[in-house]
């Protein structure tokens, strides 16, 4: 079982690899290291790189993001819109892209790491929100495009990295109060690997926070 994990430097992607790892999965965590996914021949770069170390792809997971800054609507540049775009959306599609015919020929999975901003707008986050939003009609296209061979499925993470005097506010936004954690979405993604009747769907991780949001609570 050979997986690439996108942004898998950083917290949420790490925690994946780790527990992909853990679970017997040849693993390539692809960070900034091995360059700027935006760049389609680098995306393309970065699949082939891993399909050879790997000696093939069973699995690939989108975790690699940017531009994850607060900032009103009213001050957001066009540096801010590429940035969360870049790794994000385009990133993501021209990364499958790359990776369909091995993961065709693997019988292999898609698993898009999107948020729950994509799903509920937040005004402090427009960029992000958007390019989320992006992502998982990506996960949808995708589904369609390399069905019946290749499963593609998303995770939308509610926060599960928070500053420390934030902690107990976001907590008490989920209905199962506490906030969740890299290991939440690691656990989720392991599921979907498996599943071989789901896909085209999102996986909402998030302790139940929409639900608490779809009351009354201001995100």
């Amino acid at each position: 079982m050979r997986a690439l994990v996108t942004g898998g430097t950083g917290r949420v992607g790490s925690a994946i690899a780790a527990r992909l790892e853990a679970e017997g999965w040849k693993v390539f965590a692809a960070g900034r290291v091995h360059g700027d996914i935006s760049q389609v021949e680098t995306a393309r770069a970065v699949v082939r790189t891993a399909a050879e170390a790997l000696g093939g792809l069973d699995l690939l997971v989108h975790a690699a993001s940017d531009g994850f800054r607060p900032k009103p609507v009213e001050e957001v540049t066009e540096e801010d819109w590429d940035a969360a775009f870049g790794a994000t959306a385009k990133g993501g599609f021209f990364v499958t892209q790359a990776a369909a015919q091995l993961l065709k020929e693997a019988g292999g999975v898609v698993i898009m790491i999107e948020d729950v901003m994509g799903i509920q707008p937040w005004p402090s986050f427009a960029p992000h929100s958007a390019a989320k939003a992006a992502l998982s009609m990506l996960t949808k296209v995708f589904a369609r495009a390399l069905a019946p061979d290749v499963r593609v499925c998303g995770i939308a993470p509610g926060p599960v990295a928070v500053e420390p005097e934030q902690v107990e506010r976001r907590a008490s936004e989920s209905l199962l109060g506490r906030i969740g954690s890299p290991d939440d979405v690691a656990d989720a993604v392991v599921y979907l690997a498996g599943a071989e009747f789901v896909t085209g769907t999102t996986l909402v991780v998030d302790g139940g926070r929409l639900l608490q949001t779809a009351r009354g609570s201001k995100p």
